[in-house]
């Protein structure tokens, strides 16, 4: 295959869009949507002066997606005053496993020249992931324990570092999963807040709304640092790839404890949608964000929200619906082990 911009050999075939390209103009293409992205969700504050810039706090864990969002956004704007850009990577304490990933976000930042910050469920909890697997005190998968732990860390941290943006590396495969997700669930508010939290433009969000940390739990205005997500317009493969091409320094193995059973259904889902009818996933989340909107404006107006029955967590302030937040109600099953 000749490429269709230049007639060099093609290293890919995105059958989406029946384009074949080679791996420069790859490169180009997937560079060129991420900006597009951040240029259409308002991700640069226009108030931002290099005596004070929007500081983005990146969630960098080390995999392909952060790796490869991490070095676009660097050569990016790494050289504009108006951007501070800060790596921040999460320790779960799971063994073998994220040693290797920090030591390749190390790597990558150091090559970047990228502020970089690191916390661990240890430090911070008194907990790591592979004792928590070992002794399931709430008898449910290691990913329900770990997203809330996790989180609850990069809200922290994000607002610690005094963030306006708080980036990770969804990708469009994670995005039409959680999309069909939500979607068959009939979790109507849940796309609400999705819209709010991180898929809608910033002009466009209720400020302060997340999309999980606590399920019982809505924000208050300004309470969430915002978040983006850059990368959600290229496909999981298509991230491989550039960061393939590239030689990223990054760490690709699954995590051991990973076992999303439903999520990992609805990926064979798409998986084979997408064979069969190319754009599958890309038409998914054009409809999707479109009702998302629609459904936020509806619930603002209606104000239809839990803001009433928020209230500080009593074990560590957290904004909850209960007096005991989920994440240090999990800490304390745990512990009483």
């Amino acid at each position: 295959m000749d490429c269709d911009k230049c007639g060099a050999d093609a290293v890919t075939h995105a059958a989406y869009s029946g384009a074949h390209l080679c791996g420069e103009h790859f490169r180009r293409s997937v560079e060129k949507r991420v900006r597009r992205r951040v240029r259409e969700d308002g991700l640069l504050d226009p108030d931002a002066t290099p005596d004070d810039p929007d500081r983005w706090v990146i969630g960098l864990s080390g995999g392909k997606d952060s790796v490869v969002l991490a070095t676009i956004l660097e050569e990016t704007f790494g050289q504009d005053p108006r951007v501070e850009l800060i790596g921040l990577t999460i320790h779960e304490g799971i063994e073998g496993y994220r040693d290797e990933s920090l030591a390749a976000c190390r790597e990558l930042t150091d090559d970047l020249g990228m502020r970089h910050e690191v916390v661990s469920y240890a430090e911070e909890f008194g907990v790591e992931m592979d004792d928590v697997v070992e002794t399931d005190p709430e008898n449910m998968a290691a990913c329900a324990y770990c997203g809330v732990f996790r989180r609850d860390l990069l809200e922290t941290y994000a607002e610690e570092l005094d963030a306006d943006k708080l980036l990770t590396g969804h990708n469009l495969d994670d995005e039409a999963q959680t999309a069909l997700m939500n979607v068959l669930e009939g979790d109507v508010r849940q796309i609400a807040k999705h819209f709010d939290a991180s898929l809608g433009p910033f002009a466009d969000r209720n400020p302060g709304s997340d999309d999980g940390a606590d399920p019982n739990a809505r924000a208050e205005s300004d309470h969430f640092v915002p978040r983006a997500k850059p990368l959600r317009d290229v496909p999981e493969k298509e991230v491989a790839l550039y960061c393939h091409l590239r030689d990223l320094p990054s760490h690709m193995a699954e995590c051991p404890h990973a076992e999303e059973a439903y999520r990992g259904e609805i990926k064979s889902v798409l998986h084979e949608l997408e064979e069969s009818h190319p754009g599958t996933r890309h038409s998914i989340m054009a409809g999707y964000e479109e009702i998302a909107g629609i459904v936020a404006d509806r619930y603002r107006e209606d104000g239809d929200d839990d803001d009433a029955d928020l209230g500080e967590c009593t074990e560590c302030g957290s904004t909850t619906s209960r007096e005991v937040c989920r994440k240090c109600r999990l800490i304390e099953s745990i512990e009483a082990v």
